[in-house]
């Protein structure tokens, strides 16, 4: 059985490493670490536990994230990786190893397995640069602030998403993260949460997103339809101009989240996509549900939603909005166990349980 180490060794070990400038700690045992479960569809196709069993280790940088990642034995040794502080593109640079596929100015989760990306302590900001997970499997990024990525402009990271989740991705939960912009594609811009190319299994959960042109987007194009089996719920999007999110194909389930200023629409499905909506809160928003921008109509089933202040638009030849009065068209098999909040207290749990820094509390299925 481990022993933790006296206050005085800890600290001292953490002054040698951080002086000789890995801006990584090897993490003590009683080292805060993700808690709580994966939810929605991340918990199928086997579940998500990140880096549960393997070893934690802390870090200050994008390089010492990097670090971590590539001195690990294989891609597959399952890893916990705490950060703290500020990552930015001076201290986000590509380091190469036997565990990593890496790069400078964003955060690779490249061809990996069973790793955990949380922040601790005062908070963890990815500043102008995004995560990226591509060709992995088993990721929990949880409790992390990402914000103003750019695609056009300086500096750039990621293709301008905050998280960016693509080709041949299992299992992904991503938990109390803030995810942010200054604006949209005029301004440099991309989405905040973007999947496509074969993703599957993910879960979105308790993170806020907001001051977005768009807030993500299941598949990069019409036919980009290999996505799907993805969950939204405990959610606030706000300020967001459109793709709250987009999905292209596939099924999402989208229970328990809170809309507030959705400029242009908010959930468009189409191109076959199906999703069950329950449960969520609509405020101050335009065209919130429905087939936006296109001719190959998505569906929807809906129960239990809210509509506060919300306007729709006519219906036309690349516009279909499911209101004035939504009704389902489809239906849709949800196989996992969950917990809906009424959608008249959507917005003070979300109030209080979504984003970074909300010590990771979670509904108590009170309002």
């Amino acid at each position: 059985m481990k022993r933790a180490l006296p206050p005085r060794l800890r600290a001292a070990l953490a002054t040698m490493l951080l002086a000789a400038g890995t801006g990584m700690l090897v993490s003590v045992p009683d080292a805060s670490a993700a808690t709580g479960n994966a939810t929605g569809y991340a918990t199928q196709n086997g579940g998500t536990t990140g880096g549960a069993g393997g070893q934690t280790v802390r870090a200050t940088t994008g390089t010492a994230i990097h670090q971590a990642l590539c001195g690990r034995a294989s891609t597959s040794t399952p890893i916990t990786i705490e950060v703290t502080g500020t990552v930015n593109h001076a201290n986000t640079k590509k380091v190469s190893g036997a565990g990593c596929d890496t790069a400078d100015g964003v955060i690779e989760l490249k061809k990996v397995t069973n790793v955990t990306l949380v922040g601790v302590g005062s908070g963890a900001v990815f500043d102008h640069v995004g995560i990226h997970i591509r060709e992995s499997k088993n990721i929990i990024v949880q409790n992390v602030t990402v914000r103003n990525v750019k695609k056009s402009g300086s500096p750039t990271s990621n293709g301008g998403d905050a998280i960016g989740i693509e080709r041949n991705v299992r299992n992904v939960w991503i938990d109390h993260t803030t995810l942010e912009a200054s604006g949209g594609e005029p301004e440099g811009f991309d989405g905040l949460f973007d999947l496509k190319d074969n993703t599957q299994y993910v879960t979105l959960s308790y993170s806020v997103l907001r001051n977005s042109g768009r807030g993500g987007l299941v598949g990069n194009s019409e036919s980009d339809r290999s996505n799907g089996y993805i969950t939204y719920h405990h959610n606030r999007y706000e300020n967001i101009d459109s793709r709250a999110p987009l999905l292209r194909g596939g099924i999402a389930h989208l229970y328990n989240n809170h809309y507030v200023r959705l400029n242009d629409s908010g959930i468009n499905s189409r191109a076959g996509a199906r999703a069950k909506v329950d449960n969520n809160y609509f405020e101050d928003s335009k065209d919130v549900l429905g087939t936006f921008y296109t001719d190959q109509a998505g569906y929807w089933q809906v129960g239990g939603n809210i509509f506060d202040n919300v306007t729709w638009s006519a219906p036309g030849s690349e516009n279909r909005p499911a209101g004035p009065d939504p009704k389902s068209n489809t239906t849709v098999a949800i196989p996992y166990s969950h917990a809906l909040d009424a959608a008249s207290c959507v917005p003070s749990v979300v109030s209080r349980t979504a984003g970074a820094n909300k010590g990771l509390q979670v509904s108590d299925g009170r309002c």
